[in-house]
């Protein structure tokens, strides 16, 4: 089920929030673990069971890693939980992608399992991977309440595409949380302000990708107006329903993480992925790059560690080897600019600094869109003129002047300014008086304009559930 759908908007959220607000405190971690539930199940029926085996095995062996606290066995503990949630991941995600690989390499005729992926599996398992972890470090108290448990993996606002809460973010408001009026409002502007994000601008630039792959010609404008749509369409896509679960966990009392900060502003990789998919970055850094040495070994070790996390994180996105190699980009990137590069790049301005990031994000959206491996060197090719049949067309012209006013609509909608100027004027007395007007007001008029849009059945994808 969609955030962005009417079903969600007008029957499930509706009914959800009365019977939270009117149930008693001691049953409304009840009443959100069933609507949760019966979320997922609203569209992947089948593979429901695979959230109760992911929350009952985690914790179990959590309950067991704090009994058993400093024995051996509490590594066999911790060890049976990776594996089964790894081994949950491995085969629903990339059990064929290695048996194709398989076959293409040795001939064989491995049959494929042809299993449909489970949504957001990529997101729940980390999640009750990380519980069982830091359980295991002492960073975290066993909970030894099933539903308490159950509620965080299944959390309907978090569940399908992140961002990926730790236990740890939100443990104490569990069992122990406020409902205010500012947090429910606060919850609902933020979530309407990412669906209009999500409706009114991503969805456009989703189209005008669509359009511009359906055009015959291939020309240098066409592959760099692609690039361009495209990295706006995944960051205001992603950015849009983080903002959506946010604004969702605020109005049920739970303050989930950030998970985007204005990555297109960045003035290196490195500070950019300081923004973009906060709460990943964090996670391979916390369980995969520290336990690894991190920077603190030998240099050939750390550029190991770098390269490993990088590809594993490419990986995590999706099952193909072009995930692979937009991975280890970002990796080659990184190093670069932690060995030498991000010196020189220091010394350069700030203009040729957003230069740089921008134009290396963009090939890198490039990489991660294609369907093929063989389209790789196709569309990187053609930003630069290989195999591109002219500069421009005039289809592409006509698009771009179609979609210009769009265009310049989400790169605003991807800068801080806007922002800034909102907070700035909210904190003068005129502001403050206009507000309290004009928000619920802009709130209720972007929730009219995007229930007519998806009233008239408007493209309305969603990048992140593949992943």
């Amino acid at each position: 089920m969609l955030f962005s759908s009417v079903t969600f908007l007008y029957a499930f959220l509706p009914v959800v929030l009365i019977l939270y607000f009117i149930a008693p405190k001691k049953l409304k971690n009840p009443v959100l673990l069933i609507s949760s539930l019966f979320f997922y199940y609203f569209g992947e029926r089948t593979y429901t069971i695979i959230l109760f085996v992911s929350s009952i095995s985690d914790w179990v062996w959590s309950i067991l890693i704090e009994k058993y606290r400093g024995k051996k066995r509490t590594k066999i503990f911790l060890a049976l939980s990776i594996l089964i949630n790894l081994g949950l991941l491995g085969f629903f995600k990339y059990a064929d992608f290695f048996i194709g690989n398989i076959n293409a390499l040795l001939g064989t005729q491995i049959p494929l399992t042809n299993v449909p992926l489970p949504i957001g599996i990529s997101f729940f398992t980390f999640q009750t991977m990380s519980y069982t972890i830091d359980v295991y470090r002492g960073n975290a108290k066993a909970q030894t309440n099933l539903v308490s448990f159950a509620t965080f993996v299944c959390l309907f606002p978090q569940l399908i595409a992140g961002p990926i809460v730790r236990y740890t973010d939100i443990a104490q408001e569990l069992d122990n949380r406020k409902h205010t009026f500012e947090n429910v409002s606060k919850g609902l502007r933020r979530f309407t302000l990412g669906l209009g994000k999500k409706v009114l601008l991503a969805n456009a630039m989703g189209e005008m990708c669509k359009d511009l792959l359906a055009l015959d010609e291939r020309s240098v404008l066409m592959y760099w107006l692609y690039a361009i749509a495209f990295a706006l369409q995944i960051y205001l896509d992603f950015s849009a329903y983080s903002d959506m679960a946010i604004g969702l966990g605020r109005i049920f009392g739970f303050k989930f993480p950030e998970n985007f900060n204005y990555p297109f502003v960045s003035k290196s990789i490195t500070e950019f992925w300081r923004r973009w998919h906060m709460t990943l970055g964090s996670w391979f850094r916390d369980y995969v790059y520290f336990p690894l040495g991190g920077s603190r070994t030998t240099t050939l070790k750390w550029l190991r560690n770098i390269l490993v996390v990088w590809m594993i994180t490419g990986f995590w996105h999706g099952a193909e080897w072009n995930f692979v190699l937009w991975g280890l980009y970002f990796g080659i990137l990184l190093m670069a600019e932690k060995l030498y590069f991000g010196k020189i790049l220091n010394k350069c301005g700030v203009v040729v600094q957003h230069v740089y990031v921008i134009f290396t994000v963009l090939i890198s959206f490039v990489i991660f869109s294609v369907e093929k491996l063989s389209d790789i060197g196709t569309f990187v090719g053609g930003l630069f003129g290989v195999g591109a049949q002219a500069l421009s067309t005039t289809n592409v012209l006509y698009l771009l002047d179609s979609y210009a006013v769009l265009l310049v609509l989400c790169v605003v909608a991807s800068l801080p300014f806007p922002k800034k100027l909102y907070q700035r004027f909210g904190e003068t007395k005129t502001g403050q008086k206009l507000y309290t007007v004009l928000e619920p007001l802009t709130v209720g008029i972007v929730l009219v304009v995007c229930t007519a849009f998806l009233v008239d059945g408007s493209f309305n994808p969603f990048l992140y559930f593949r992943f």
